[in-house]
């Protein structure tokens, strides 16, 4: 990643041949550094494009909007828009706030507290938030990710999906997206686990995603069912892809990224959500007409986020087990809500309302682009 304003001192008292070569070095040792993500310059290179808005431009309704997501490659769409200012150049006027998140319910809070606007963020706590507030606080808007969760095991423990019984695998939280889908995995075997425990016939270790490599190396864990970039960094360390969650649904597609809005901000800026749903379909568009570019994109926003960027081996064989869609692929977040109630982690939801697809298809249709649908569960 290039780093940008470098300042070049030049000492004439010291000569002109140590002005010359100082000159000559410190774009090097900078290019350097920037291109192992480490320093400010590789985190202040993004700032213009996600942050600066343009001022000559025509003013929306509101001056700001707050994004936030999550700095997984399940979040590339946000992770691209940002990085190469496609969402910024669409606000215009209206200044891009981002915030990144580790997981949905800190998220939720924020939307819920007023200080988030638009959240790229997984079906459960979308369901979870929703009912709580018995459909009050957030709208989904829009798709953004299908696909990218796998379950990577230690290939000396476990060769068959039947060796997982009596081995300690790990989700990310209790009643996330990926923890329902293993709970749901784990009743059709016909084994049984405590929801909210985790004990049972397999153990169920709810692990921070950011952990849960080390947890694998030091041999805690036997195993995760996780989102990328966590399933390949497994496999870094020796781990084995026993399963892809994609091989389960019918279609091989299912949500593992919305958009979400708050429908207050929903209701006083349409303009300026229907902006940043431009940018983020334009956006979408790019990543898959442009995937390599893509890829280097987002994990150079990756880097700006944790000072180093994913290494070759574990973004490789990730990015491409991701579907970047417009699509929230609405059926599949009505079976995930059906799993959370069969695992007893949900009453039965009312999820009538949820929707809110206007505006995305108004954004399709003007890009030529084909409507989504809503499965029943749209504001009516």
């Amino acid at each position: 990643m290039p780093a940008n304003g470098s300042t070049r001192a030049v000492h004439t008292r010291n000569g002109l041949r140590r002005s010359i070569v100082a000159a000559a070095a410190l774009p090097l040792l900078i290019g350097a550094l920037a291109s192992c993500g480490y320093g400010s310059d590789a985190k202040k290179d993004d700032a213009p494009k996600a942050n600066v808005a343009d001022t000559s431009a025509k003013k929306l309704s509101a001056s700001e909007v707050r994004i936030g997501y999550f700095p997984n490659l399940t979040h590339a769409t946000a992770l691209v828009g940002l990085q190469e200012g496609l969402i910024a150049k669409e606000l215009g006027a209206t200044a891009i706030k981002p915030q990144s998140f580790n997981a949905g319910p800190s998220e939720i809070e924020a939307l819920n507290g007023g200080s988030l606007d638009i959240g790229f963020i997984g079906p459960s706590p979308s369901i979870n938030a929703y009912v709580k507030s018995k459909g009050s606080n957030l709208r989904i808007i829009s798709g953004s990710a299908s696909g990218g969760v796998k379950l990577v095991v230690n290939p000396a423990k476990i060769k068959t999906l039947d060796d997982l019984k009596g081995k300690k695998i790990a989700t990310p939280q209790k009643g996330n997206t990926q923890d329902v889908a293993f709970l749901n995995w784990i009743a059709e075997k016909g084994w049984t686990v405590d929801p909210e425990s985790g004990k049972g016939d397999v153990s169920v270790v709810r692990t921070d995603n950011k952990v849960t490599p080390d947890a694998f190396k030091q041999g805690s864990i036997d195993g995760a069912w996780v989102p990328e970039p966590t399933a390949s960094k497994l496999v870094a360390e020796g781990g084995s892809v026993l399963l892809d969650e994609t091989s389960l649904w019918p279609d091989k597609k299912f949500v593992i990224t919305n958009i979400i809005v708050s429908q207050k901000f929903l209701s006083e800026h349409p303009d300026v959500v229907e902006a940043v749903l431009t940018g983020t379909v334009k956006t979408n568009a790019w990543i898959n007409a442009n995937p390599d570019k893509a890829k280097a994109s987002a994990n150079a926003k990756l880097a700006a986020e944790g000072g180093k960027p994913l290494d070759a081996k574990v973004i490789d064989p990730a990015w491409p087990s991701i579907l970047i869609t417009n699509d929230p692929l609405a059926s599949t977040l009505k079976t995930q809500s059906e799993w959370a109630v069969k695992a007893k982690l949900i009453e039965q939801p009312d999820l009538n309302g949820i929707y809110d697809l206007k505006l995305l298809n108004k954004v399709l249709k003007a890009a030529g682009q084909p409507e989504v649908a809503d499965a029943g569960l749209g504001v009516k």
